[in-house]
């Protein structure tokens, strides 16, 4: 399997912690928050529609919203190969951080 880039790690991470509240703007503030960093919601969009054209999440149209001219939210979820793919990264990231020699002082 392809490796999932640090941004789609982030996104697919925010989307299985938030359920069923993964649309856009949740999305984009846990990975803000986690990241401690800012995230456009161009940007938060970009990569969820690179992991749907993966397969690694589904979209789900929900109902518009109830303001006038409301948009109907997409929510996502991840798939079963979308789960795979973040645990493969776990995987790696155990591998590569177990038994690290101590830093060397300068």
């Amino acid at each position: 399997m392809k490796w999932l880039s640090r941004k789609e790690e982030f996104v697919l991470l925010a989307v299985l912690r938030l359920r069923d509240q993964a649309y856009g703007v949740p999305v984009r503030d846990f990975v803000s928050r986690s990241t401690g960093k800012y995230w456009s919601i161009g940007a938060i969009y970009d990569v969820l529609d690179r992991l749907a054209r993966k397969k690694l999440v589904s979209v789900i149209t929900g109902r518009p919203i109830p303001e006038r001219g409301g948009k109907a939210r997409r929510f996502y979820r991840v798939t079963r190969k979308g789960y795979e793919a973040l645990e493969e990264v776990r995987t790696i990231h155990a591998d590569l951080w177990s038994d690290l020699p101590e830093p060397i002082a300068d």
